[in-house]
């Protein structure tokens, strides 16, 4: 048998690299249409929150102007009303 030259050697029986070099995790690769498909939904998700956030500050100056134009108010008053509709009797 012919001697070929080895490139780690045994320590204690551990087997230890002549040279030591950094050990990358292998993971798969990201399709592309799932790199994609997260951005739009990034991007879907910020323009939504930004419409919200324009539409309430919006009706919030809206009401506001309202307020002031508005005499001011010096008493409310809240009834529940109850109406039923009768049918004649005895048919």
């Amino acid at each position: 048998m012919s001697e070929r030259p080895v490139d780690w050697e045994r320590d204690d029986e551990i087997v230890v690299l002549d040279e030591p070099r950094m050990v990358q995790p292998q993971r798969p690769p990201l399709s592309p249409v799932l790199v994609q498909t997260a951005a739009a939904m990034g991007v879907s998700m910020v323009a939504g929150a930004t419409a919200v956030a324009l539409v309430h500050r919006r009706r919030t100056r809206r009401q506001a102007r309202r307020r002031r134009v508005v005499a001011p108010v010096l008493a409310t008053r809240s009834f529940l009303i109850d109406v039923h509709v009768l049918g004649e009797r005895g048919k």
